[in-house]
């Protein structure tokens, strides 16, 4: 048992993750207002950021600079040493489609509340039957 608790304690933050991501689905499974869904997609895109950010670090290492650069140094470069920049990069990219996804999808919700004057799921499907 003790080992059990070890292994939970040092993955706790891929818990966090999964925990965000589940309320996220909640959200978006079973609430029938819009803009909760909307909220509950950008928790779940938030928590696949973070998943990707925390995977991209690495203890020890340190910043992907050359000090010495090519010509005068006798040392080689050990690749394990350093952190790799590309998921980060890929986040902050990740990060920008997600606001511009709420942004947009927000949008859409107010333009369906001044069409139907609600936001309920259902009420939005029964003024869609009768038209």
């Amino acid at each position: 048992m003790g080992d059990l608790a070890a292994k939970f304690v040092t993955t706790y933050n891929y818990w966090v993750y999964i925990i965000l991501m589940m309320v996220g689905l909640y959200a978006i499974i079973v609430k029938n207002n819009l803009v909760k869904k909307i909220i509950g997609m950008n928790i779940v895109q938030t928590a696949i950021i973070l998943f990707y950010i925390s995977i991209g670090a690495k203890r020890g290492a340190t910043i992907p600079i050359i000090a010495h650069g090519h010509n005068g140094g006798d040392h080689a470069v050990h690749a394990a040493d350093y952190i790799n920049p590309l998921p980060h990069v890929l986040m902050l990219t990740a990060i920008v489609v997600a606001v511009a996804t709420l942004g947009v999808a927000l949008s859409l919700a107010v333009k369906i509340y001044h069409e139907y004057d609600t936001l309920e799921e259902g009420d939005i499907r029964t003024q869609m039957r009768e038209e």
